[in-house]
């Protein structure tokens, strides 16, 4: 009678407590958990920041991600005026923020008191919590290439100082991103193209695994007709984001407007800027935080990602197909995603185009229905969630492998 395949201890360290899951990195981190964990072939302890009162809200959550949830207590949010000296740190101001005494204490102590096959750090900034003498194999889960975001911020700020300002954290955090993957087992990326990226820069050990989405959670239906209505959902509080919604209520919805009055704009997300939400422009509002995201982007004829700046994939995108919503994305938007256009979304870049492809999808139902089926059907056959985990499975079990070998 054979032996049943041994299941492989797993640490998964996150710098964030993953829910509620309102952001892109920690939706696409929760799907790969829950699909790790139904696989049956990890033992999965995670350890993230959370508080007791969370650890209890959430436990039902936490029980369909890992076998075992350790947390280490959250620093309080600090204004920026108080991070301010950061920016002097040789590390990007976002890496500094994640190395807290009790995070670096949690990692220590867990790895020091365990030996575990395979040792998993997620988002770059993480690799800041990594033990200087950590064995084995170990992988960093990459939600975007960082260093290019920065890049891209430098390139469309408002001013001179900022642009400088951005273009200095941008050098900071191509060294501590070529640094820092180079010294893990094997380094998961969120599509080829970032893969392909991290391997021009000299880094074999790069695996790309797909988007995933929850395809039961995000369900198909037609989309609506009825009043005209454009959804963005996205966190407001992801600079990224509001880049991108400004621009579109600054320079695309008056177009909208202009041709379809009665438009209205609705920006899903939580911790909208006072200052966009107070300008009260005609046909916008901001919902902030939701507890479901599908309750308030049902009756949309177009989903937008107007993203001038970003990283990795969206996988709001993914949902919106998954729920059959027609996709309007720039270039950014939807890149790293391997959909085409005029099949699966449409592609708009500038304020133009942009406009004119939202007042497209709000006239005509047909277009609406036939990139919506379309997209759901290319969700549903590469892109569920238990797909992705299964890939990112494989990569983990080849990093123990390597390591095993070596």
């Amino acid at each position: 009678m054979s032996q049943p395949e041994r299941r492989l201890k797993l640490a998964f360290i996150s710098p964030v407590f993953l829910f509620p899951a309102d952001a892109g990195g920690k939706i696409r981190t929760g799907n790969i958990l829950r699909g790790l964990k139904e696989s049956g072939r990890f033992d999965i302890t995670l350890l993230s920041p959370a508080t007791p009162q969370q650890q209890r809200d959430w436990r039902g959550e936490l029980d369909k991600q890992c076998h075992r949830f350790i947390g280490w207590a959250p620093s309080p949010p600090r204004p920026r005026w108080r991070r301010a000296p950061d920016l002097l740190s040789a590390l990007p101001i976002n890496v500094v923020s994640d190395r807290t005494p009790a995070a670096v204490a949690a990692v220590e102590r867990l790895l020091a008191d365990e030996t575990f096959d395979v040792v998993v750090f997620d988002f770059v900034h993480a690799a800041v919590l990594r033990p200087a003498q950590l064995q084995g194999a170990t992988v960093c889960f990459t939600h975007n290439v960082e260093a290019e975001i920065f890049e891209r911020h430098a390139k469309t700020a408002a001013s001179a100082p900022l642009r400088w300002l951005w273009a200095s954290q941008a050098a900071k955090m191509r060294r501590f991103e070529r640094e820092a993957l180079a010294r893990f087992t094997r380094v998961v990326a969120v599509s080829e193209r970032d893969a392909k990226k991290f391997a021009a820069d000299g880094l074999a050990t790069a695996r790309a695994i797909p988007t995933g989405v929850d395809l039961d959670f995000f369900s198909w239906q037609a989309p609506a007709d009825g009043a005209p209505v454009v959804v963005f959902t996205g966190s407001m509080d992801w600079e990224a984001n509001v880049d991108g919604i400004r621009f579109y209520i600054e320079d695309v919805w008056p177009r909208v407007r202009a041709q379809v009055p009665n438009a209205q704009l609705r920006v899903v997300g939580k911790n909208p800027p006072a200052a966009l939400v107070q300008r009260q422009v005609p046909g916008v509002s901001f919902t902030g935080f939701v507890d479901d995201v599908r309750d308030h982007a049902r009756d949309a004829q177009a989903f937008v990602i107007p993203l001038r700046v970003g990283g990795g994939t969206r996988i709001k995108a993914f949902e919106a197909m998954a729920m059959g919503l027609p996709v309007v994305s720039t270039t950014i938007g939807i890149e790293g995603l391997d959909v085409d256009h005029g099949t699966h979304f449409l592609r708009a870049d500038g304020a133009d185009e942009l406009a004119s492809a939202t007042c497209r999808l709000i006239a005509d139902g047909a277009l609406r229905l036939k990139l919506s089926r379309a997209a759901r059907e290319l969700v549903e056959d590469r892109f569920g969630h238990r797909v992705a985990a299964d890939v990112f499975g494989r990569i983990l079990l080849e990093a123990a492998a390597a390591v095993e070998q070596a």
